[in-house]
């Protein structure tokens, strides 16, 4: 018990190092380029700095915990507390316990936070900067539900309130209404408009049908479980869903002959690509010398920091190709992280091959 408390003090401090630096730095560098165009409050500026440092945690965590390892493990060498730990009877798994536990609870966190607004911090921090509001209308929306096409000349994602509604209601391959509003209100469920306009047009070329029938109806109830922020969030093509608002988008969307790839990868960017952090973790343990005297520490360190820059890279570029449909959510992140799985399962049987080899040969 000793043992596991040390050992995760050990990474929690590397840790907390490593991801301060980082993101202090990233902070630093979007400061530096848009300074002159943050708003003339203090306050807000102090809010930009905090939402900034949010998407900075949200994209320097999982290599933050990679490098916290390999900072743990070049001290535990250089003091010879690595040997010591051997030569006491600890196995390899025993070692390697303390840091994938941290590691996986605060993977565990960090998935937590993206069912709050952690997961939009960026868009708020862009918005205070364009328009020192923290969420901006959505305007000139176009989109379908249900068969029908829905225009919302203004969206307000905040007030759950929209503006300038037109719904084209359709049937057979025909316009069968048409639906004007000046304002609707989601509650319960349902678009609410207090007041609307509706304008049907005759049936065919029949000379004797009826010319175009206008009628004025109150309480309608429209677009069932559409919420404010899924119409924002996925007909706007943004990619920083809430856990909550990405699975209900996907429940709504699926049947409505929706292209949901986009919500589906920024899913998996959640839950499936920040465990490729204690994948690299057991991977560079079993490259590990026991002892400095084995193996130069700098080449292992930097080696073990340029792998990790390069698989975080490969990621990252992999997830944007999927995001911008490229490659499907699949390909991008799921068949990445099986291949890297894959090598650390190759990596932990290697010494197992190694010791029957010898076993035989004695």
């Amino acid at each position: 018990m000793l043992s596991f408390t040390t050992l995760s003090l050990l990474y929690l401090r590397y840790f907390a190092i490593i991801i301060i630096a980082l993101c202090s730095f990233m902070v630093g560098f979007d400061l530096m380029d848009y300074a002159s165009e943050l708003p003339d409050s203090a306050n807000l500026v102090l809010i930009y700095i905090m939402y900034k440092y949010f998407y900075a945690v949200d994209m320097m965590l999982p290599i933050s915990l990679v490098f916290a390892i390999i900072a743990s493990l070049v001290e535990l060498i250089r003091s010879n507390a690595l040997v010591a730990y051997f030569a006491l009877g600890y196995s390899k798994t025993r070692i390697m316990a303390p840091f994938l536990s941290v590691a996986g609870g605060l993977i565990g966190i960090y998935i937590a936070l993206h069912t709050t607004n952690f997961a939009r911090a960026n868009e708020f921090a862009d918005n205070l900067r364009e328009t020192s509001e923290f969420i901006r209308p959505t305007s000139n929306l176009f989109f379908t539900h249900e068969g029908n096409y829905i225009y919302f000349g203004n969206l307000y994602p905040l007030s759950k309130r929209a503006e300038d509604i037109r719904i084209f209601t359709f049937e057979k391959g025909a316009l069968k209404e048409a639906l004007n509003a000046k304002e609707a209100v989601y509650d319960n469920g349902y678009w609410n408009i207090q007041k609307a306009h509706l304008i049907r047009p005759p049936n065919g070329f029949d000379l004797h049908a009826l010319g175009i029938v206008t009628e004025d109806k109150e309480q309608l109830k429209v677009l069932r479980d559409f919420k404010p922020k899924i119409l924002d969030q996925v007909y706007e093509g943004k990619d920083n869903f809430t856990i909550g608002d990405g699975l209900d988008a996907l429940k709504l969307l699926k049947n409505q002959n929706v292209d949901v790839a986009k919500i589906t990868n920024s899913m998996y960017r959640i839950f499936i690509t920040p465990w490729f952090a204690p994948i690299l973790m057991v991977i560079f343990f079993t490259y590990a010398p026991v002892s400095g005297r084995f193996l130069n520490l700098s080449f292992f360190s930097f080696g073990a920091i340029l792998v990790t820059l390069m698989v975080w890279g490969l990621f990252f570029m992999l997830g944007e190709l999927s995001n911008n449909k490229t490659l499907t959510p699949e390909m991008g992140i799921i068949a990445p992280i099986i291949g890297l799985l894959g090598v650390m399962l190759w990596r932990l049987g290697n010494p197992l091959r190694r010791v029957r080899v010898k076993s035989r040969q004695n």
